[in-house]
């Protein structure tokens, strides 16, 4: 092994010698030492590329042999997350690293600021390789399909790879400049002292906005709703200090940008580009106006089209189930149809029919727990239209034709103000 090593120093030396004295004989007297070590560096670069190709091809296909995640979802892992290509770009480094002096060894002064510049890759290299480390772990998880594990390590690698910047920049300029880790560790220190006191705003705005970039929840242009502020509005302008807002009645509001990250925001965009808008509210009825329906009244309620095959139907199986029951005259045994349930289903068919609804969204007409003023009967749905003032038009003609509808069911709504 030395000896191979020792050959391998003899050649890199021989073709740097030839490369000296080639451009010496065939330049400028002025040029000759600028041109000598550009061309032994561009000579240097193509080695320590193909020596990284042919790392990589060694590698790659060795774990290629390996390619069934089900069998080896560790090394299936490793190399979807290209961690392979960082050891290769190591040993590359590390043989550019030992070729170094064999190479530049005419030219001190190079040589050292070249060491400074291969080791400053190698911890780039490095670090790279680490954060993806992390890939690999989520990509081993996701073949195993432990999602909830999935979310943990996306909590932590958010957080490592603040940290392993951190780390890897010390380092880096350490290496770049010859200097102790400790002492760069030790002046940041106390200069992060003084800047968080006196730049605290803007870190927390910086903060903010690399979050804000990152998550992509909010940009300008998006209508947003912060309940803390009781604001509504669109966002005119995101910028370090300072996030400005256009409400609806034409003012303007003015917030901390670094307040996003504590305070509660409802991007209404979403809605809005989807086209869709929920309706969501109740009316209440005097549960004193509830009954149950005759086949007198079912039969008159047939004839309103939205309800009448509805009707039929269950007029057709309660008096097949009354005929054979006990006391059939009372109303209270056996099955019965009420206005309420009847009513109930009339608002549905009626939102179903309804153009303006979103017919693939959620779509409820439900009853709500009993209070003091009544029973109420909620409206949800969403509706296809999410321009405000297309919205409050499709929002009041549905309630006014209920409200209406609702009175030839004999059904009474309840009005707060009545004694």
């Amino acid at each position: 092994m030395n000896k191979e090593m020792t050959d391998t120093k003899d050649f890199l030396q021989n073709i740097s010698d030839y490369i000296h004295f080639f451009v010496r004989e065939n330049s400028p007297d002025s040029w000759v030492l600028l041109l000598q070590i550009v061309t032994k560096f561009v000579f240097f670069i193509g080695i320590i590329f193909v020596v990284d190709f042919l790392f990589r091809l060694l590698i790659n296909s060795i774990f290629k042999l390996f390619f069934d995640k089900d069998k080896y979802p560790v090394l299936k892992s490793i190399y979807a997350a290209k961690i392979t290509n960082s050891i290769s770009h190591i040993n590359a480094l590390l043989f550019g690293s030992y070729a170094l002096f064999s190479i530049f060894y005419r030219h001190p002064k190079s040589f050292t600021f070249l060491e400074r510049m291969i080791s400053l890759v190698i911890v780039l290299v490095v670090a790279q390789m680490l954060f993806r480390g992390l890939t690999a772990f989520r990509n081993y998880f996701i073949i195993k399909k432990d999602y909830y594990k999935i979310i943990a390590l996306n909590a932590v690698s958010q957080t490592v790879n603040i940290f392993g910047i951190f780390i890897c920049s010390v380092i880096a300029i350490s290496v770049v400049f010859g200097i102790s880790s400790s002492a760069i560790v030790g002046s940041l220190g106390a200069i992060t002292a003084v800047l968080v006191l006196v730049f605290r705003d803007t870190i927390l705005g910086f903060v903010t906005g690399i979050h804000v970039a990152t998550s992509k929840n909010l940009k300008v242009g998006d209508w947003i709703g912060i309940p803390k502020y009781n604001l509504e509005g669109t966002i005119v302008d995101l910028n370090l200090l300072t996030t400005k807002i256009q409400n609806f009645d034409k003012t303007i509001s003015t917030i901390p940008t670094y307040d996003f990250l504590t305070t509660e925001i409802k991007n209404i965009q979403v809605m809005s580009e989807s086209n869709t808008r929920r309706i969501k509210r109740a009316i209440i009825f005097n549960i004193n106006s509830f009954k149950f329906l005759t086949l007198e009244e079912v039969d008159r309620f047939s004839k309103i089209n939205l309800i009448k095959d509805y009707l039929i139907q269950k007029k057709e199986e309660i008096i097949k189930e009354r005929a054979i029951l006990e006391n059939s005259d009372l109303s209270i045994n056996g099955r019965q149809l009420t206005n309420i349930g009847v009513f109930r289903e009339y608002a549905f068919n009626y939102l179903k029919n309804n153009k303006h609804i979103d017919q693939k969204g959620t779509l409820l007409v439900r009853q709500l727990e009993n209070t003091p003023q009544g029973m109420p009967l909620e409206i949800y749905c969403f509706t296809n239209d999410s321009a405000w003032e297309n919205y409050e038009i499709i929002l009041a003609d549905i309630f006014d034709h209920l409200l209406v509808a609702s009175k030839e069911f004999d059904l009474e709504i309840m009005q707060f103000n009545k004694i």
